[in-house]
């Protein structure tokens, strides 16, 4: 499994880039990681989807099925995939330090 070394921590990813250990993520980590995945810089709206993420996960230990996000963000699917081009579960949930949501091929 890869590894992503940051601020002297090394972060344990599975073979498609998503985190092992949730409690491991860091802002930083996500930088890097948005970066890796062609998005030069995060914004407010990818924060405001990052954090909601984090929250929902923390909560119910499960990603949020899209159409909640959608809803509870305010952000339609269309801004989603424009903030996060491989999609809410592949680009949203890695940034923000979810494992892979089941159903995500």
């Amino acid at each position: 499994m890869p590894n992503i070394s940051i601020n002297g921590q090394e972060v344990e990813l599975d073979e498609e880039g998503f985190i092992i250990n949730p409690e491991e993520w860091s802002e930083d980590l996500a930088g890097v990681m948005a970066v890796a995945a062609g998005i030069s810089e995060l914004s407010e709206d990818h924060w405001k989807i990052i954090y909601y993420l984090r929250d929902y996960y923390n909560r119910y230990q499960i990603a949020p099925m899209i159409r909640r996000l959608c809803k509870d963000t305010g952000c339609n699917l269309k801004h989603i995939y424009d903030l996060f081009p491989t999609g809410p579960a592949k680009g949203a949930c890695k940034l923000a330090g979810l494992p892979k949501p089941a159903g995500c091929v």
